[in-house]
């Protein structure tokens, strides 16, 4: 047996393939029976689902309908944050999501991505955290590797490429900073799910 460029592999390397493959089978099944819990329109069905598949959800914390994940097990999410329909939650790196975390519709957090400066073109893998009382507006993108500070707000469509400080206003593609939050003081809940959302 040879890999794709033709060398021949050891029994070793040919048993690690098959091992490989056989886990990413088992996750790839994991995920899309993840993915159509998350068209049950029953908020504590999903989250017993989520859980089970090795997310960690903190009290009051909401995952709205159409949500898709990528290897669940590295999400963690904290209290009384809510995550908006079709938001994509990548899990290949570490996730986390702080406390009163209010994530729009339509964001993409993604923590892997190609090198496109590889000749292979290999993944690469950063964490991403989103630090309480966070609000990403709909359809923002976060790429590998940013921190989201305390109480900053990205506005809709932007691209974050770098760390937002706390308490920052960043707009734009990609995003940069145009404001401050008024006050530090944040100390709201977010309050309960829309029922059927």
């Amino acid at each position: 047996m040879v890999d794709k460029k033709g060398r021949a592999l050891t029994a070793a390397e040919i048993w690690q393939k098959v091992l490989n493959r056989v886990w990413n089978v088992i996750l790839e099944t994991e995920v899309a029976l993840m993915h159509l819990a998350g068209h049950v329109p029953v908020h504590w069905l999903r989250k017993l689902i989520y859980r089970l598949g090795g997310m960690t959800i903190g009290q009051g914390s909401t995952l709205h309908m159409g949500v898709r994940f990528y290897d669940p097990r590295n999400i963690v999410i904290g209290e009384d944050s809510i995550v908006g329909e079709r938001a994509v939650l990548d899990g290949r790196e570490s996730l986390e999501i702080g406390n009163h975390v209010d994530i729009a519709s339509e964001v993409m957090i993604y923590n892997s991505e190609h090198d496109v400066h590889d000749e292979e073109f290999k993944p690469k893998s950063a964490s991403v955290k989103i630090d309480d009382y966070a609000f990403i507006g709909p359809r923002v993108i976060i790429l590998p590797g940013v921190k989201i500070g305390k109480g900053a707000v990205v506005a809709a469509a932007a691209v974050v490429t770098k760390d937002v400080t706390p308490y920052a206003i960043v707009a734009g593609v990609p995003a940069r900073v145009i404001g401050k939050r008024l006050t530090q003081k944040l100390r709201y809940k977010l309050g309960r799910p829309r029922l059927f959302r």
